[in-house]
């Protein structure tokens, strides 16, 4: 049975001609090289080879080949974001990204495909460099203008495709080219071989140079496009003499295919330069026509004709369109020589902004329209991401930060719905500090509101208290509106969070009365789900529960997905609390399909791993184990080390109620251990109490070797460990065989049992040895272990009877 590889590598669009050596051996290098760059000028088809070669290697790499586009990318921050993005990897905390790269990729035979770095060259190389480090078993194909010159790298120097001569004259760059001129509809290309020889010679053998020129055999013969060429190769040779002669080549081919456009055409290709990626007709009329040199009405006939002409590419069924990279980098330098680079990109940032708006609008906010009409405003508003990068960033530089904080307004009802607030966190700050005289208070208070928003979910309470003071105080001056609501929530959880109950009673109380007065189901929602909170932490569950239904009620009045998910999961941890697991399970189940829908998969495999504790306490063993599994894996591919926990802690549970304490514990040291290192410090009630009866059944000292091992072994090696092992069967067989002298301790280990004669601390040791205390207590459970002892008071009559002292190590 064939196994499917997880990829998103597009279908080739043609078929692939020529480099034969080139793919074979790429193809044998690519399973083995840890980081190869195809190297060479652009256009000369790194690209294509790149992806033929992931292609064939698709059955070596079990967790994936991906591709990642950085052709559109121009700031070397958003490179890590657009890695991340693609591997579905969501910013835990800003600046976290990169941790969540690690966690995704760190166990998983991957081939990455970075294509187009050579803008980005010194983040690409630091980002290859820090994930090959630390991710063994992953790959990374690059194409790139220069190599990246970091250890390890194989450079694949790109060659032109083969020339023909009197011995080869059907040579790959003459197959190249007929093919693709008789695909244009050229007629008698083949009966002009040798002015096809002659053209393919003047033009080096570049690939994007011989698809350039066989789009436009529909109107010229081979030997007047051979003519043309010729004569501005002439031209060129008085310019930048210090230029590789190829890459003067290849301007000079699309140079001449752009001189060979209308006056309108050669208008909208460079216009058409302002946009990110992809782009539809609709965005195109409102930024790129005017009264001017261009009407709305003409571009549909223009937008054709750059597609005849292969420099737009048609994306079919979509009805959306792109320009090649190194053609939109060539219409950006006739944009800014036109003298209309601020007026479009101004025009761009506005168009832009007013889309996001109704797309927040009309996914958001209209109750009315049914809900596929309103996720198809959300889905829209996710394609617009790239652009909004580009916009905010106009914004900055231009120093317009009301439009700016109205996009990134806009733009933060898809990223929190997703689950994914880095990047916002990012344009608020920025803009933020710019100079706000003119940008009206509302927008500036809301923009304070939602920055905090990100700080909290980063942990950065300090900040967020302050803003979020601010933002309440400066919306509360203006007519109510859903981002008051959404603000006074995040006042909620901030306050919460740092102890101040009687302030975070106050904005509970003023949100409810806000979106009571105000019909605002969402928000309203909102406030009965932190009632909920708060009933459950004082134990009053009757009172959580009927709050909990009131946030259901409220969240389908809204007729939005996200909220609904969110009353039925906190219902379902009420229903837990209390002791009603079936009606848990439903709760959480029934939240499933509507958190896959809005591609939340933080929230997802949140839900899961509530699932997986609820089945185990259920005793549906089978099925607490698949959605373990599945909340560890979306956690994993996410970055999210917060739901690692979450997945382990579920795990625990479900080891112990098939009487497996071996593995309860290492699952909730593993947990434990990962919570540390994100600076969440204290063991939870229950992980305690699963401690206590593991102590009893195993054993102090095994139980302490359990916990050792868990804490400094991968999430991913426990999670197998416990997964793979059967109902009641320890991981860790204690070992049998001969007893080794000194009952096998290393040095250190007989220094630190030494010690204990004397009485000392974990504290007094890990001092006196400058280690650390957890190193201390790590060394004294392998004592244990290999002792067979369950308390530290035995290690110290054992080395006093063995006359073990610091003297003797």
């Amino acid at each position: 049975m064939t196994v499917q590889v997880p990829h998103n590598l597009p279908v080739e669009p043609n078929r692939f001609i020529g480099r034969a050596r080139d793919v074979s051996e790429l193809s044998a290098l690519v399973r083995d090289e840890r980081v190869i760059t195809l190297s060479g000028v652009g256009g000369i088809g790194k690209t294509r080879l790149s992806l033929r070669v992931a292609a064939r290697a698709l059955s070596s790499f079990a967790d994936g080949v991906w591709l990642v586009e950085l052709a559109r990318i121009a700031d070397p921050a958003l490179v890590v974001s657009e890695l991340a993005e693609v591997l579905g990897v969501r910013d835990e905390i800003p600046g976290g990204l990169l941790d969540g790269l690690r966690v995704r990729l760190r166990d998983t035979r991957t081939l990455i495909v970075l294509d187009n770095c050579e803008h980005l060259i010194e983040r690409c190389a630091a980002l290859v460099a820090e994930l090959s480090a630390t991710c063994p078993h992953v790959c990374f194909l690059l194409t790139s203008r220069e190599p990246l010159h970091i250890q390890g790298e194989l450079i694949w120097r790109v060659p032109p495709l083969e020339l023909p001569d009197d011995h080869h004259p059907d040579a790959d760059s003459v197959l190249l080219f007929v093919e693709r001129a008789l695909a244009a509809g050229a007629r008698g290309v083949t009966e002009s071989m040798d002015d096809v020889v002659r053209l393919c010679r003047e033009l080096d053998g570049l690939p994007l140079a011989l698809e350039l020129a066989a789009a436009r055999t529909g109107l010229l013969s081979p030997g007047r496009i051979a003519d043309r060429i010729g004569d501005r190769f002439n031209l060129l040779t008085v310019g930048d003499r210090t230029a590789p002669a190829r890459q003067r080549t290849l301007l000079a081919t699309v140079e001449w295919s752009h001189d060979l456009l209308t006056s309108k055409e050669r208008v909208l290709l460079r216009r058409l330069s302002v946009f990110a990626g992809l782009f539809d007709l609709g965005l195109a009329e409102r930024v790129c026509a005017d009264d001017g040199l261009l009407r709305a009405a003409e571009l549909l006939d223009l937008l054709g004709g750059l597609v005849d002409k292969s420099l737009v590419l048609h994306q079919g069924a979509s009805g959306r369109y792109r320009l090649l990279d190194t053609i939109r980098r060539y219409a950006a330098d006739r944009l800014e020589e036109a003298g209309e680079l601020a007026r479009l990109r101004g025009r761009h940032l506005r168009v832009i902004c007013e889309e996001m708006e109704r797309c927040y609008e009309g996914g958001s906010l209209d109750r009315r329209m049914p809900w596929p009409e309103r996720f198809a405003y959300f889905v829209r508003g996710r394609t617009l991401l790239g652009d909004c990068r580009i916009a905010i960033d106009w914004a900055v530089r231009s120093r317009v930060p009301g439009l700016g904080l109205r996009l990134a307004r806009a733009a933060l009802a898809v990223l929190a719905v997703r689950g994914d607030l880095g990047e916002s966190v990012g344009w608020h700050e920025r803009l933020l500090a710019l100079d706000l005289d003119g940008v009206p208070d509302d927008v500036v208070a809301v923009a304070a509101g939602a920055l905090a928003y990100g700080l909290e979910l980063g942990d950065e309470l300090e900040r967020a208290e302050e803003l979020i003071v601010r933002s309440v105080e400066g919306q509360r001056r203006h007519p109510y509106t859903h981002w008051l609501g959404i603000t006074y929530g995040v006042a909620l959880t901030v306050f919460f969070r740092t102890g101040q109950s009687k302030r975070a009673l106050g904005y509970l109380e003023e949100l409810e009365a806000a979106a009571s007065a105000h019909d605002d189901p969402f928000n309203l929602a909102t406030a009965r789900i932190a009632q909920l909170n708060l009933a459950l932490f004082q134990g009053r569950l009757r009172r959580a529960q009927r709050f909990g239904e009131e946030a259901l009620a409220l969240a389908r009045q809204a007729g939005h997905p996200w909220t609904q998910a969110r009353a039925l999961t906190h219902l379902g941890t009420v229903a837990e609390a209390a002791g009603d697991m079936e009606a848990a399970l439903s709760h959480h189940a029934s939240a499933l399909p509507l958190l896959e829908g809005m591609d939340n998969r933080v929230e997802l495999a949140r839900c899961h791993a509530q699932l997986g504790r609820v089945a185990a306490g259920l005793g549906d063993h089978a099925a607490a184990r698949g959605h373990v599994a599945t909340g560890l894996e979306l956690s994993r591919n996410a970055g999210q080390r917060r739901g690692i926990v979450r997945a382990l802690m579920a795990l625990s549970a479900l080891a112990g109620t098939q009487d497996d304490l071996e593995g309860a514990v290492l699952a909730g040291a593993a947990a434990t251990a990962l919570r540390e290192s994100i600076g969440q410090f204290g063991t939870p009630g229950r992980v305690q109490d699963m401690l206590g009866l593991a102590r009893e059944r195993l054993g102090e000292g095994r139980v302490a070797l359990l916990w050792a091992r868990g804490m400094e072994w991968p999430p991913e090696e426990v999670a197998r460990r416990v997964l793979g092992s059967e109902a009641g069967q320890g991981p860790l067989p204690a070992a049998v065989g001969p007893a080794p002298p000194y009952g096998g301790l290393t040095p250190r280990e007989r220094e630190i049992a030494a010690m204990l004669t004397r009485g000392m601390s974990n504290r007094a040791i890990a001092l006196e040895l400058v280690i650390s205390s957890a190193t201390v207590a790590r060394h004294i459970a392998n004592i244990m272990e290999k002792l067979g002892f369950e308390a530290r008071s035995q290690i110290a009559v054992w080395a006093a009877e063995h006359g073990i002292d610091t003297q003797r190590t």
